[in-house]
């Protein structure tokens, strides 16, 4: 029977300049919060998504390691590999070389140079294009990507971009693998996303319920943090 999961494939861990959390309080919440799996997907990191996937069955979780590249024309998310390239490379050769290593290449939040997306005419070829980043305040930008993935036939992604729990899963994407749920591996998650085997979810939930899961999370970050210190007397 075909899995169908949920991925997060864009999230940030404290390995990130801009980030903030632990990669076991992000996989706790992502279990929580009913994702499938999270790709953690630091800036020019590998070592935290590495801990992560090795972890994720721990938390009932799909292990995806991934890495968040900073090319010399903007970011590209290469998802599903164990090594980061190298990064400030050409786009195009940072693309091959993901490919190289077994991954996807993603482009997330193109076009928008505030934050280092790569320009539409630097997309000549990629694995996917994020249509959906939970990070924008209006439609306008992630409507301009569904129209280019769409007009290109690229496949449509969605993720959170989180840089913290209390937004991990505010965006992501259904994955369509052909093998059932407990069987499947990182090297399916990118088979299926090349595959353009995708959906997008992404709306912005009622204020109540958002509400209710910041509180949520913010709870989990707070107990988090006084395991933690605790940990460290004992």
């Amino acid at each position: 029977m075909t899995a169908r999961l949920r991925i997060d494939p864009h999230v940030h861990s404290e390995e990130s300049y801009d980030g903030n959390e632990p990669v076991e309080l992000i996989l706790e919440h992502a279990a929580d919060i009913g994702l499938d799996g999270v790709v953690i997907t630091d800036h020019d990191e590998i070592d935290a998504s590495l801990r992560a996937a090795e972890r994720a069955s721990d938390h009932g979780l799909i292990g995806v390691p991934g890495v968040e590249v900073s090319t010399s024309h903007g970011h590209l998310l290469a998802i599903g590999v164990e090594e980061k390239p190298a990064k400030r490379q050409p786009f195009a050769e940072t693309v091959e070389r993901v490919r190289e290593l077994g991954g996807a290449a993603v482009v997330p939040h193109p076009f928008q140079r505030t934050r280092h997306g790569v320009k539409k005419k630097r997309i000549v070829d990629c694995d996917g294009v994020e249509v959906y980043n939970a990070w924008l305040f209006t439609g306008y930008r992630n409507r301009r990507a569904r129209s280019f993935a769409h007009s290109r036939g690229y496949p449509r992604l969605g993720g959170s971009d989180a840089h913290s729990i209390t937004t991990v899963g505010r965006a992501y994407t259904e994955i369509d693998v052909g093998e059932e749920r407990g069987d499947v591996t990182a090297d399916d998650v990118v088979t299926a996303i090349k595959n353009g085997d995708t959906s997008i979810h992404g709306r912005r939930a009622p204020i109540t319920r958002s509400a209710y899961h910041y509180l949520k999370a913010s709870v989990r970050k707070t107990a988090w943090a006084v395991r933690a210190t605790a940990t460290r007397f004992l």
